[in-house]
């Protein structure tokens, strides 16, 4: 691919980022991410090229604005842009922390090209916290009995390994199939190559599956080649599907755990909120360690 340098003080080159890890007390745990905290002034191709040289999972771009707090926002995994995704926010809100330098409790607005969420951060002893508002969450659609065991097979599940729950679409920005198990993780992966469109025929665009016993999770792309380590989106519907089925209370924070399958161990701390029948809002946090500073000297036409 060609490239050319930018130069020139009107172009701020070169362009610096922040690596970090996210749900993670510790360095080399976690979903890591690359964070570019200032106005880069890039085109759409030129980001999605710049997280696929990159590697993560997922990159944020991000520039702030004139008001105190208020961040607009772009995120890219390896094949799109995303219309909202949750752990590049939370390590983007961190970084921006880290660069105000204060040591309080700081509030930021992320607008994202289709929706506006809240976060809190503070700092603390091993890096920072971050908070995710996720906001109310919507119930969907479950799956008819007979799509129960199809759905099963696509994931390498015995029907026998779905909890006596329903499989339900949630959604909290990105439209999730729940599917709550009781055991079975270890083996599941997806092995069916139309698996999106089985999702698309359902409503959903992607499936996480829970262990309901062990509050633990799994969350693939829809190619199945790809296991997510920390899925801060998914952690939200998880967690108000779990409350809204009793199997979690509300307003109890709680552990969801993910990426042991992966060798990168996370933790999401979710609090569902209002009642099981009606819940008003669930957020989503985690422990973010800081890892590396890195520049872009040359980049994508």
């Amino acid at each position: 691919m060609t490239s050319h340098h930018r130069t020139g003080p009107e172009t701020r080159t070169p362009l610096s980022y922040r690596h970090v890890d996210v749900f993670a007390a510790r360095a080399f745990t976690g979903n890591g991410l690359a964070v570019f905290p200032e106005d880069p002034g890039l085109s759409a191709a030129q980001m999605l090229a710049i997280t696929q040289e990159l590697r993560h999972f997922e990159t944020i771009f991000v520039s702030r604005s004139d008001e105190a707090g208020e961040v607009q926002a772009r995120v890219f995994d390896l094949f799109e842009e995303l219309d909202f995704a949750g752990h590049p926010v939370l390590g983007a809100a961190a970084v921006l922390h880290e660069r105000a330098g204060d040591l309080g409790v700081r509030r930021w607005r992320f607008h994202l090209p289709r929706r506006t969420v809240a976060v809190a951060t503070r700092r603390t002893a091993a890096g920072y916290h971050a908070e995710l508002d996720q906001g109310r969450p919507e119930f969907l659609a479950t799956v008819p009995a007979p799509g129960r065991s199809e759905i099963a097979a696509a994931l390498r599940l015995p029907e026998s390994a779905l909890a006596d729950l329903p499989l339900e679409i949630v959604s909290t920005g990105l439209r999730y199939l729940i599917v709550p198990v009781v055991g079975g993780l270890a083996e599941a992966r997806i092995v069916r190559s139309d698996f999106a469109d089985l999702m698309a025929r359902h409503g959903a665009q992607f499936a996480y599956l829970v262990d309901v016993e062990a509050l633990e999770g799994r969350h693939w792309n829809n190619d199945g080649v790809l296991e997510d380590i920390a899925t801060g989106s998914a952690a939200g519907c998880v967690g108000a599907y779990l409350a809204k089925h009793r199997i979690v209370p509300v307003e109890e924070e709680f552990l969801l755990r993910q990426g042991r399958f992966t060798g990168r161990p996370s933790l999401l701390a979710v609090l569902p909120q209002g009642r099981p029948e009606d819940l008003h809002n669930v957020r989503v946090g985690g422990e973010v360690t800081m890892v590396a500073r890195g520049t872009l000297d040359t980049l994508p036409e």
